[in-house]
């Protein structure tokens, strides 16, 4: 699972780079301590273009697993897979290939475990303080934002958070309402006001539809016009 915070850092960790190459997925999962698989899966998900995975035209010569074999034996437990990687067979292998080799040659104990990362926290607690009161008065996710200076993407999923926040004080019920989503266009008939003394092909030139969408619109809402009512037309 992923929460909207270790979303947006891993956008953060991503970076511009587009398509996202297999090896920078490789160095993010490293980070993470998550899989390839759900690295790729989730920025795909979110949109983002990410590379294939495609078979590497090159395999380990037997010299160069010779060369992995005497570096771990040499240096056991004190370097991870993305600096084993950087130091062996010229850094021409990705860290995920070189772990796949030493898992394959049952060499994982004289790898240094990934360090993990943890997550910065991105919301202070009078930051979380100060959407708790906006979202409690009424106020909408841009208003929140703008009040945060932060994007909305992230206030919205820092109030997704905080749905299931542990203090019943700053505890939201709900995601505040995005003012963009809440307004409606107006409706170009009732924009138009009185069409009654107005003909189908006059309410057509003033918004921009033809005499046929008119029609369907006004039988859709049950109005009349000077000339056609409902499904019927009025006689002239």
């Amino acid at each position: 699972m992923w929460t909207e915070e270790q979303s947006s850092e891993l956008l953060e960790l991503v970076g511009t780079e587009r398509p996202v190459s297999q090896d920078t997925v490789a160095a993010v999962a490293a980070q993470l301590d998550r899989s390839t698989r759900s690295i790729s899966s989730k920025l795909r998900k979110m949109g983002e273009e990410v590379d294939k995975v495609t078979p590497r035209g090159k395999t380990f010569s037997e010299e160069e697993e010779l060369e992995i074999r005497n570096f771990l034996e040499t240096n056991p437990d004190e370097y991870t897979y993305a600096e084993v990687a950087a130091q062996v067979c010229g850094g021409k292998f990705s860290a995920k290939a070189v772990q796949g080799k030493v898992l394959s040659m049952e060499l994982t104990s004289a790898v240094k475990e990934t360090p993990k990362k943890v997550a910065e926290k991105k919301y202070t607690e009078e930051e979380e303080a100060t959407i708790s009161r906006l979202a409690q008065s009424g106020a909408f996710l841009e208003d929140i934002a703008e009040a945060l200076g932060k994007s909305l993407q992230s206030v919205r999923g820092k109030a997704l958070s905080m749905i299931k926040h542990p203090n019943e004080e700053l505890r939201l019920a709900c995601i505040p309402t995005q003012r963009d989503k809440k307004e409606k266009a107006q409706d170009p008939l009732e924009a138009l006001g009185d069409i009654s003394e107005l003909t189908v092909e006059e309410i057509a030139e003033s918004i921009g539809k033809s005499p046929r969408g008119v029609r369907a619109m006004i039988t859709h809402r049950g109005l009349k016009c000077k000339d056609y009512t409902a499904k019927k037309k009025v006689a002239a």
